[in-house]
């Protein structure tokens, strides 16, 4: 498969989650992603933090966490602390299109990782920086983290059933949404930089990221001082019925948005009655008595499982299943679409992975298993002129 990125070196000094789950994406899609990490010392640690994150191990030191985010990457080691470190990332990014790094936002700038820093090696280097804070304002030495986002931006006050504790979201959203922007601004500063051979530094932030993602609620209450709140059942803040419903075999989802929605769910469930009965007229009348829509429905449903269900109304009206953890990737339907792969590991064979949800031609992106702690690091220094016994010299110094 060509790849639409192929040709294009991104060196990303990063760990954990967010910023590593951008630049996946970018060597999914064919770019060379160099992971710069931290080498061991005294044959302890080094490398992301991630490959110590359990609870699974493919081997000491090798988590299957870390597979999840660095897929279709090569790792480096090397200490860029050092001044040999310094000089080998300096000679790294003269011939590379990106510096990516998702360090606390007081960081980049004195461990060399922005424009200012860059440009005189490189005038087309972008640099793309991911931080918790942003690097321009008096947070920039916070430490942050996804779950503080959650609480800070307002999620976990929207989250979970009325007259309830707070509650996180069941995943790391914010660490994805802001790996995913962050690779947006990457892309677009490396479009503009080949067109005009001027790079730059672009930046996200978890915190801005996550506000930002409160989107049409966050309009309501700026401009109409409308505070959404949670809802029963997880339902939708306006539209009705959009919400969870029990059937007689565990929960599903059904979601009527439009009105013509309405107008077939009571069809094909047999219920004229329904239509016809003023208090459910319009949505805003549905709205006004969801309470009491919410029960009749759940007698409705209850008659009977899910599966009747789906096949009564999937295709008809949006339904789904609300799946376990496991059903869901269980689910035939991921093999049919092509979004389960594996890939094989030095300490373990056919790993069973997540494809990538983009496409090229119809095709799902090919993947190969996340580096070994330093696998390509003989290799990226060859390349820049480092000879063996240079090569042996910066590992005995603890360089690489």
């Amino acid at each position: 498969m060509h790849l639409p990125l192929a040709g294009f070196r991104v060196i990303s000094a990063e760990q954990y989650g967010a910023g590593p789950y951008g630049t996946m994406h970018l060597a999914q899609l064919g770019a060379e992603v160099i992971k710069i990490e931290p080498p061991r010392k005294d044959g302890k640690g080094g490398g992301d933090t991630a490959r110590a994150v359990g609870p699974h191990f493919l081997s000491e030191g090798e988590s299957l966490y870390f597979q999840s985010f660095n897929l279709n990457k090569k790792s480096l080691t090397l200490d860029l602390r050092s001044d040999e470190g310094q000089q080998i990332f300096r000679d790294l990014a003269a011939k590379s299109d990106v510096v990516a790094n998702n360090m606390r936002g007081d960081l980049p700038e004195k461990m060399g990782l922005n424009y200012d820093a860059l440009k005189d090696i490189n005038p087309a280097i972008i640099c793309a920086h991911l931080s918790a804070y942003g690097r321009d304002n008096e947070r920039a030495k916070w430490p942050g983290y996804d779950y503080l986002m959650q609480a800070e931006a307002g999620y976990c006050s929207l989250t979970g059933e009325p007259g309830g504790e707070p509650q996180r979201m069941g995943l790391s959203m914010v660490d994805f949404m802001t790996g995913t922007i962050f690779s947006i601004g990457l892309l677009a500063t490396l479009l503009d930089a080949q067109r005009t051979g001027k790079g730059r530094d672009v930046d996200t932030d978890l915190l801005s990221a996550a506000v930002h993602q409160t989107s049409y609620p966050a309009l309501w209450y700026m401009n109409e001082g409308d505070e959404t709140a949670r809802t029963p059942r997880s339902a939708h803040p306006t539209a009705t019925p959009s919400q969870m419903f029990k059937a007689s075999d565990g929960w599903m989802f059904v979601m009527c948005q439009l009105p013509k929605f309405w107008d077939i769910l009571v069809d094909r469930m047999g219920r004229e009655d329904l239509r016809g009965d003023p208090r459910f007229a319009s949505n805003a009348d549905r709205l006004a008595h969801r309470g009491l829509l919410t029960q009749l429905l759940d007698d409705e449903f209850s008659k009977q499982p899910m599966s009747h269900w789906q096949d009564l109304l999937a295709g008809y009206v949006p339904v789904a299943p609300v799946y376990e953890l496991g059903d869901a990737l269980d689910n035939p339907w991921l093999e049919t679409i092509g979004m389960r792969d594996s890939v094989d590991h030095p300490d373990r064979e056919n790993i069973q992975i997540l494809a990538s949800p983009i496409k090229l031609d119809g095709k799902r992106l090919p993947n190969r298993a996340a580096p070994l702690l330093g696998a390509d690091s003989d290799a990226i220094l060859g390349d820049l002129g480092y000879d063996e016994a240079a090569i042996a010299k910066l590992r005995a110094g603890g360089i690489i």
